[in-house]
């Protein structure tokens, strides 16, 4: 049996589950899962989280494997991939030595004051952000002044 079958197969019964867990939830009505929140019970929603989790878990796994079958059996793809990633990292260490930590202790985190590292990471975020739209933009102007000389 080949992996296209094997996955028909898998889908069709994660979404049946999820079919009668859903009607299971519909049954019990609005009010029985108010009530059970505030008691604290999720069990009538726990086996559709769990399907859910499950889903969400073997998606990952699925597309993390196929696309590291598809970098290493094509090379060009690696080198291109590598370099953006590269990019990227140079960006986030950019944007990290640019930010600064000053202000710690202004901004609130949970009710406590938020702290010089934080500060420092909230700043690097920013910058980063920055940084990539202006890249962004950078490109898609280029590209159009591009299409336009052509």
């Amino acid at each position: 049996m080949n992996l296209h079958k094997i996955l028909k197969i898998v889908a069709a019964l994660l979404g049946l589950a999820g079919i009668i867990f859903l009607v299971t939830i519909i049954s019990k009505g609005d009010t029985a899962i108010q009530s059970a929140a505030t008691d604290g019970d999720s069990a009538i929603l726990d086996p559709m989280l769990y399907v859910t989790y499950f889903i969400f878990a073997l998606t990952i796994v699925l597309v993390l494997i196929f696309v590291l079958q598809n970098l290493f059996t094509n090379t060009s793809s690696l080198k291109s991939t590598l370099i953006g990633v590269g990019a990227f990292v140079g960006v986030l260490i950019i944007s990290y030595v640019l930010s600064s930590g000053s202000d710690a202790g202004n901004y609130y985190y949970n009710g406590a004051p938020a702290t010089e590292g934080e500060s420092h990471m909230v700043g690097a975020g920013l910058v980063a952000f920055y940084i990539l739209i202006i890249g962004a933009a950078a490109a898609m102007a280029l590209s159009g002044i591009k299409k336009i000389t052509k």
